[in-house]
C-alpha cells in the first residue's frame, strides 16, 4: 500500500511541477490554488508513506516519479526537446525507481 500512495504522491508532484508553468508567477488565482493544493497532497502522501518506507528510498522514487512525468509532460505540453541524450537520461531514472522498488522493503 505504501508503494501505491508513493506513486500516487509523485503523480501530484507532477501535477504542481506542470502546474507552476500554468500560475504565470503565481499570478493566476486557479492554477495557482490547483498547484498548492498538488503541493500539500504530494507531500502530505509522501509523509503517509515513509510510515512505511525508508525515507531515502521514498525521497528518490517520489522525485524520480515527478522528474519524468515532469519531463515527458513538458516533452508533450510545451515541445520541449526531445533528444535521444534526454529521453536516456529519462530511462536511468525509471531504472532507478524499479531498483529501488525491487530491492526495497514490501510496504
Amino acid at each position: 500500500m505504501a508503494w501505491g500512495l508513493l506513486f500516487i504522491a509523485g503523480l501530484f508532484e507532477i501535477g504542481w511541477a506542470i502546474g507552476l508553468k500554468y500560475t504565470e508567477g503565481f499570478s493566476r488565482l486557479w492554477p495557482t490554488v490547483w498547484t498548492l493544493a498538488s503541493m500539500a497532497v504530494s507531500v502530505w502522501l509522501l509523509g503517509v508513506a515513509v510510515r512505511t518506507l525508508p525515507v531515502g528510498t521514498a525521497y528518490a522514487v517520489w522525485t524520480g516519479v515527478g522528474a519524468v512525468g515532469t519531463v515527458l509532460f513538458g516533452i508533450v505540453l510545451f515541445e520541449e526537446p526531445t533528444t535521444v541524450g534526454r529521453l536516456v537520461c529519462v530511462g536511468l531514472i525509471v531504472a532507478g525507481i524499479v531498483g529501488l522498488k525491487l530491492t526495497g522493503p514490501a510496504g
